[in-house]
């Protein structure tokens, strides 16, 4: 296994981390032997969140004898001081842990972001927490362009979680400044939500950038395990038939994929378009159904109140065709045709 510093962490974590999403569809047991196996592989890093429901709770359990030999990640969507104190702390207890390496503020909205900075903001959660010894450090994760910008502007960011992978690049110039800046670079959707079905070019294609210093494939399975750490210890070069390969997915893909890239905002009657096709990729290719409900359930405008004026695809980079791919959404999560 490879290893790299976490930008100005210190922290030495393998190239290759732990997915903590997809667990919420097995149980302890099974979370226990990926943990086990995690550690004869030498995968050190693990990354969950408060809103992965069971996923730190398992993890938890299953660390117990072995959590010395890991670095912990995880992440709150609390954007007020009291909020984030709190989560903190059932973080803590979750993980049964007194310390956790990497505590990330959650895919925060660029308003939102402006909460969490101000006074009484998450921030001050997070500073008081690193003083008091609770966290080692702390990171932003995003899905906005705007946010990722952002964050590296601010000093006390140490990691960025970002969407990398074959068909979503829209970050490859900021992920560069990350390395640039010494800010750790957490590659996430690997697969693009199970978008991509070969998991071991897409792993071989992220890690052949040398700006991401870690990748974090979501793994339930221990088949996943082997397969993911297979194609980190190939580091040969791609190849024609690879290059080829990676140009088909795009191919494929790119016509009716969502980069949420967030130009197609705002909507005319307020939908989060690129959080509905989020939503959808993981009700189709996670095998989370119910957990995805529940996410679109939060969308305060569903996918049915589109109005069909067209005004989101002209600003589409990529030509989707958005209308559509909503009326799709509208039929799986509300049974609207």
């Amino acid at each position: 296994m490879e290893y790299r510093q976490l930008g100005k962490t210190k922290l030495n974590i393998s190239r290759v981390g732990f997915g903590g999403i997809p667990i919420q569809r097995i149980d302890i047991p099974k979370t226990k032997l990926l943990m086990q196996e995690m550690l004869k592989k030498g995968v050190n890093y693990i990354d969950t969140a408060r809103g992965y429901t069971v996923s730190e709770g398992y993890l938890g359990e299953a660390l117990e004898g072995i959590r010395q030999h890991f670095i912990l990640a995880t992440k709150s969507m609390s954007r007020d001081k009291a909020g984030m104190e709190q989560d903190i702390e059932t973080s803590l207890s979750n993980l049964k842990t007194n310390f956790i390496e990497l505590y990330q503020i959650h895919n925060p909205k660029l308003e939102e972001l402006e909460t969490v900075l101000a006074p009484n903001g998450a921030i001050e959660a997070l500073r008081e927490a690193k003083q008091a010894g609770k966290i080692g450090h702390i990171g932003l994760t995003a899905h906005s362009l705007a946010v990722f910008e952002k964050a590296l502007e601010l000093d006390e960011i140490e990691t960025i979680m970002f969407p990398y992978n074959i068909v979503e690049n829209q970050g490859e110039e900021l992920i560069q400044r990350c390395k640039e800046k010494q800010v750790g670079f957490i590659c996430m959707k690997p697969l693009a939500g199970g978008a991509i079905e070969d998991a071991s070019l897409a792993m071989r294609y992220i890690l052949q950038n040398d700006a991401v210093t870690v990748v974090i494939p979501g793994m339930a399975e221990l088949s996943e395990l082997e397969q993911n750490v297979k194609a980190a210890e190939d580091r040969s070069p791609l190849n024609e038939t690879e290059l080829s390969a990676i140009q088909q997915i795009r191919s494929d893909l790119g016509q009716n994929f969502c980069r949420r890239c967030n130009y197609c905002a705002p909507c005319t009657v307020g939908i989060n378009i690129p959080s509905v096709f989020l939503f959808e990729g993981y009700l189709q290719r996670y095998g989370l159904q119910e957990w995805a409900k529940e996410r679109y359930a939060t969308l305060s405008v569903k996918a049915s109140a589109c109005v069909e004026c067209g005004a989101c695809e002209t600003r589409c980079p990529y030509e989707l065709p958005i209308r559509k791919m909503l009326k799709q959404a509208a039929k799986d999560f509300e049974g609207e045709c």
